[in-house]
């Protein structure tokens, strides 16, 4: 090329659509080229495509609450798990993140009500992050003791999760509840969301006592 001349970098993308894309990319997994394929796909689609993703987009923020009990994600409040009286109530299934939740849903094994943490402790941080619901369940625990007779502790089997387990039974040591945790089917490291129903139902009706 020319010598001194800087060649001006070329944008693909309009403004507008370039910051639906960046949208995209701040969702897990999704990186550009992902983000790419999903904004063009919505406008090859035209303006209804674009407006039915719009709508439920903007369904979910008005309507979705946070459940005073258990924390889920919930179009009322309580949810309709944690209002539901044929459900037992006397434990809680305690998981990371909503998607475990719904996989031991699936399993068809529990009927007791759930805990979500959005989140686990990161042991290398060694801090606790302000967004965790750790503190919501030490005092459901605590207000609704002896009612509550169990706390099962269904956390992912890797560093993050062993850490948070130790730190809630550390929390509730002097709270009258059994501990429990699954029993050791699932494989080290293995993400409970992705577990099989087989695995999962045996690891829960195996649980043991941490």
């Amino acid at each position: 090329g020319r010598t001194g001349h800087v060649q001006k970098l070329t944008i693909m993308f309009d403004r507008s659509i370039q910051e639906l894309i960046n949208a995209f990319t701040r969702l897990p997994s999704v990186g550009p080229k992902t983000a790419e394929r999903f904004v063009i796909r919505l406008l090859k689609g035209g303006k209804g495509e674009v407006a039915r993703l719009t709508q439920a987009l903007e369904t979910v923020a008005q309507q979705i609450k946070t459940c005073a009990v258990c924390q889920n994600f919930s179009e009322s409040n309580p949810c309709h798990i944690c209002a539901d009286p044929k459900r037992d109530h006397s434990t809680i299934c305690v998981v990371a993140e909503i998607p475990e939740a719904s996989a031991i849903e699936k399993a068809g094994v529990y009927n007791g009500t759930y805990h979500i943490l959005r989140g686990t402790i990161d042991a290398v941080e060694g801090s606790l992050p302000k967004h965790l619901k750790i503190e919501e369940l030490i005092a459901r625990a605590k207000q609704h003791s002896p009612q509550i007779s169990e706390i099962i502790l269904a956390l992912n089997p890797d560093i993050k999760g062993e850490t948070t387990m130790l730190y809630i039974q550390r929390e509730l040591e002097n709270v009258d509840v059994k501990i429990t945790r699954l029993a050791r089917g699932l494989p080290i490291g293995a993400d409970l969301a992705y577990a099989d129903e087989v695995t999962l139902s045996s690891a829960l009706q195996d649980r043991r006592q941490f």
